[in-house]
């Protein structure tokens, strides 16, 4: 694959995600080889990642993804929306997919739980800003990195009970922020297409909004 196809293709992957087939080991270290040679804030490199195969504890951090779900959520923007539902059926598809990972989720072979020292609680936006940059752009390497070795993954995080996972994860809570979670599996067939998205055109400003 080319660079390009890597970048057009990497899709949240819900409903295709290879259920039957353990990630080998090796593999997500060939891709957090890579994740970690993403730019970060000032060098410092404050991440970790934590990745869950044993399945007593894939099973107890999908049932605190599926605890998580059910909290009352914060309704989408209306600007949002009128963007989510530009497409035809879009939507649909994305609410069927949710659908088969929220009843399947504990049967992918792979969980990627990215963290960064520190918390962003109280601080200002330009803080918060700093610190989700200098952790972002590695996990979305290493999703690139997963897409070029035929694996799937969605970006669902951060768990909504954090503090729940960090005890059954035994990650240091006060000094540690989970940011993202993320099921890792091979996926059901590779012929991923480009999206449809709104145009380049009408979210491009130069020079002045």
């Amino acid at each position: 694959m080319t660079p390009d196809d890597v970048l057009s293709t990497t899709r949240a992957v819900r409903r295709r995600l290879d259920l039957t087939r353990p990630v080998p080991r090796e593999l997500i270290e060939e891709c957090l080889k890579l994740a970690v040679q993403a730019p970060t804030g000032r060098n410092r490199q404050r991440w970790h990642f934590v990745v869950v195969t044993e399945r007593e504890q894939r099973e107890r951090i999908a049932t605190l993804w599926r605890e998580g779900m059910r909290l009352p959520g914060t309704p989408m923007p209306e600007e949002d929306a009128r963007r989510a539902y530009a497409f035809p059926g879009s939507m649909e598809r994305v609410w069927e997919g949710a659908d088969h990972l929220y009843r399947h989720i504990h049967q992918v072979p792979a969980f990627l739980i990215p963290c960064i020292a520190g918390r962003t609680e109280g601080t200002s936006v330009h803080e918060q800003a700093n610190t989700f940059g200098s952790i972002l752009p590695a996990v979305w390497s290493f999703m690139l990195a997963a897409r070029a070795r035929s694996l799937g993954t969605a970006w669902l995080g951060p768990l909504r009970l954090e503090r729940e996972a960090a005890q059954v994860l035994g990650i240091p809570y006060e000094k540690v922020m989970q940011v993202a979670f993320v099921p890792l599996a091979y996926t059901i067939g590779t012929d991923f297409k480009p999206a449809r998205r709104v145009p380049m055109e009408e979210v491009t400003h130069w020079n002045r909004w």
